[in-house]
């Protein structure tokens, strides 16, 4: 089990810091990202960690952990290549490009190369269609990349090279990108991105300005039309109701009475809860407000004047 460095510690305090006291949970996703730094991946141990450092429990740390995909829950290698194959790129030939990544690595989805360095995933956008095919590894593009420049970019990296991207600084593992992700500067010499947006990005500009289409201008410093005080806002459409319902004054359809004890069942056992505790984890609780809602629920049933209005319906 993996023992969390004291530089680690000091770091998750660092990004806790970052947040209000009473929202601290809010630092949930730099950490995890901090402990796959640790150890390329989200381990049992890294959730443990989280719920310890922000006093949460390790089903809720694991929730948020299994629905991003960028929190890999085993090991990964240094090396993280998406291949995107979503409507534009897989037009332009995406799917070729990962096929024969697949083949020519001997992995499927999500799967590591034998000699642990290259990760390959199935990526179903990585927001760069005007320069598909896109690959990116651990997160740095490779614009309009075909078979044969993917397959020389990965074994470039298996052979320990770090080739560079077409955009942004130079690369990186993904354990160093993990650190940024948490929040923490790349302090490699010569890390800072340079160069401007591509030819393909700026080229919907440019048509704009060689036909001089632009927008009405906006004047910041114009000052907002406040409604005066007397106005009364413009009366609502009244909903439709379904047949035989009466419509209250309002226009709204009334609900059942027993949707709105359920209704009522449902707020009072999932109150709003504290940093520490999500809402709902009182079992008993909620086992309590069910039952009163229930009993209240049966009680307007059999009124006399529910019976009245339901025999006037029929």
């Amino acid at each position: 089990m993996t023992v969390f460095t004291e530089e680690t510690r000091a770091r998750a305090r660092e990004i806790i810091a970052r947040y209000p006291a009473d929202r601290s949970r809010s630092a949930l996703l730099p950490l995890l990202h901090l402990v796959q730094a640790e150890e390329g991946y989200v381990s049992p141990a890294g959730v443990e960690f989280c719920a310890e450092v922000l006093g949460l429990n390790k089903a809720q740390v694991g929730a948020v952990a299994t629905f991003y995909t960028m929190y890999k829950r085993r090991p990964t290698g240094d090396y993280l290549v998406s291949v995107c194959t979503n409507t534009m790129c897989n037009v332009l030939g995406g799917q070729e490009v990962y096929d024969t990544l697949a083949e020519h690595l001997g992995v499927g989805h999500d799967e590591t190369s034998a000699d642990g360095r290259i990760t390959l995933e199935h990526a179903e956008c990585l927001a760069a269609c005007d320069y598909g095919p896109v690959m990116t590894v651990n997160y740095d593009f490779f614009d309009g990349v075909d078979p044969q420049t993917a397959v020389g970019v990965v074994d470039e990296l298996r052979a320990g090279g770090r080739p560079m991207p077409t955009r942004g600084a130079r690369l990186c593992t993904l354990k160093e990108m993990s650190v940024q992700l948490a929040g923490f500067a790349d302090e490699r010499e010569g890390a800072v991105a340079d160069g401007g947006p591509g030819e393909p990005t700026l080229r919907g500009l440019r048509l704009a300005q060689q036909h001089g289409i632009s927008v009405p201008g906006f004047d910041p410093n114009t000052p907002i039309k406040r409604r005066d005080a007397g106005e009364k806002p413009a009366p609502a459409t009244p909903a439709t109701a379904a047949p035989g319902v009466k419509t209250p004054v309002d226009g709204a359809p009334p609900a059942p009475r027993d949707a709105k004890a359920a209704e009522a069942a449902g707020v009072a056992a999932n109150a709003p809860a504290g940093d520490g505790k999500p809402a709902g984890d009182d079992a008993g609780a909620q086992e309590r407000s069910l039952k009163e809602a229930s009993a209240s629920a049966r009680s307007e049933l059999a009124s006399p004047a529910v019976a009245s209005e339901r025999g006037a319906e029929q």
